[in-house]
């Protein structure tokens, strides 16, 4: 059943909040509408809505404070600023703290359908890998002892003072953004912007205009210029995500750019200097690429200046009680939680398992657990069953009753939860009450049991 995004409207104007939330669900998206800041920040712990629509400027708690309070909190929720024409330059700043995209005001229908797919869809592409927040107290904010991580940090330390380009290569989920942040945030450019964007998560025919810029009339729905992802990272860094899913004629002009510190707006006439410090990354195997002609050779020694190999969770399990102490205190901070203790049988279960989805996976258990435990403390079960090696369902070895039962009480959830979205027309968040569950409750059990 197809999950449909949720998008919280947050403006101060009745009608603008009526406008654009009409617009959105006549378009296939369910909304939520907040009068002001405050009041946008409690539904979003309540509902962890898929994309905040935001004003610039309101009374009290303003787009731009919004903004910063949703990058520190809930980094993983793209954020879109509506803004009248004459505060356009104040949305383009807003994208360099972080902003998503923007919207002016009057609205045009597919100009806003076009912006918040885009912005749901690389969301979701980003949620696989683990995002942070980094941890204040750890070197270069990457939490761990063994000695991969203590690796990992003197590599982080060496390459961060240089402009070089940086290849972050791993499976999904072991950090790669993280890096990325720890690479801008330790280098001189960390007082400018750190702009990223995800190359698989946007349209062929949106890539070069979202990299590049274009001005006004280049092409249909084009209404206002709009700067590039490598202006927006002048005298900073730009982090290309998912380089390798990165169409070929547009792998030809990012090369340019590598080269000649130039862009070229979509029917621009001058070309535009900028300073940027790229970092890229990948879970692809690019040389394979490359050999069988989905990437360019050329690019490919071009951004691999160095390469950091980030090795997945199951060869340094030893971080594991590092990283469930952390995440138990950022999830309950989060959530409005009284902290629960760990058995030591659910660390145990933790330590023993493979975790094909890293760091992203862990993190998405112990949030897990923090919701929906019935008990005042964590136990293994707490955890979910542990997943075969394909992340199916529960693996049960010959004549292991818990398992067998662990395996059943999963696929009775399965069907509760079915019935409950058909009963809802795939409404998570009334499924959700109809199960005694939050939506971000319901929507972790979803993703643990495949039914999303």
């Amino acid at each position: 059943m197809k999950h449909r995004p949720h998008i919280l409207i947050v403006d101060d104007e009745a009608n603008v909040r009526k406008v654009l939330g009409t617009l959105l669900e006549q378009s296939g998206y369910a909304t939520t509408r907040a009068d002001s800041g405050e009041a946008a920040l409690d539904l979003v712990r309540a509902s962890d809505p898929d994309l905040v629509v935001t004003d610039l400027k309101m009374p009290g708690m303003d787009g731009l404070e919004l903004l910063r309070r949703l990058r520190d909190d809930f980094p993983e929720i793209p954020v879109v600023l509506l803004t009248a024409h004459g505060t356009v330059e104040n949305a383009v700043e807003a994208m360099k703290r972080g902003a998503h995209d923007f919207l002016t005001k009057p609205f045009d229908r597919d100009q806003v359908v076009e912006i918040v797919a885009k912005a749901i869809g690389q969301a979701e592409r980003s949620r696989r890998e683990f995002q942070g927040p980094p941890a204040p107290d750890a070197p270069c904010g990457i939490l761990g002892n063994s000695e991969t991580i203590r690796s990992l940090r003197r590599m982080i330390e060496r390459v961060a003072p240089s402009p070089t380009t940086v290849l972050i290569t791993g499976e999904t989920g072991t950090g790669k953004e993280l890096v990325a942040d720890a690479i801008h945030r330790c280098s001189p450019r960390a007082g400018a912007p750190m702009i990223r964007i995800n190359c698989g998560a946007l349209p062929d025919n949106l890539v070069e205009a979202e990299l590049f810029g274009h001005e006004r009339g280049a092409f249909t729905g084009a209404e206002r210029t709009k700067p590039g992802r490598f202006e927006l990272a002048h005298e900073g860094t730009l982090f290309l995500d998912e380089i390798g899913e990165l169409p070929l004629p547009l792998q030809v002009k990012l090369l340019r750019v590598l080269q000649d510190g130039v862009v070229d707006r979509v029917g621009g006439t001058e070309p535009r200097k900028v300073d940027v410090r790229l970092v890229a990354a990948t879970n692809r195997d690019l040389e394979t690429e490359a050999r069988e002609g989905r990437f360019r050779e050329d690019l490919l020694y071009r951004i691999n200046v160095v390469e950091i190999k980030l090795k997945p969770l199951r060869e340094h399990p030893e971080d594991i009680p590092l990283l469930v102490e952390f995440f138990l205190d950022k999830h309950v901070s989060r959530l409005g939680r009284a902290r629960p203790p760990i058995s030591e049988g659910a660390m145990e279960s933790l330590l023993g398992r493979r975790w094909p989805g890293n760091v992203r996976e862990l993190e998405n258990a112990v949030e897990r657990a923090i919701l929906l435990a019935e008990g005042d403390g964590l136990g293994a079960e707490d955890f979910g069953p542990v997943p075969d090696e394909g992340g199916g369902g529960a693996a049960v070895p010959p004549g292991d009753l818990k398992g067998a039962a662990r395996a059943a009480a999963a696929e009775a959830e399965r069907k509760m939860i079915r019935a409950a979205l058909e009963q809802t027309d795939g409404n998570v968040t009334r499924a959700a009450e109809t199960l005694g569950l939050s939506r971000r409750g319901l929507q972790l059990k979803m993703k643990e049991l495949g039914l999303r």
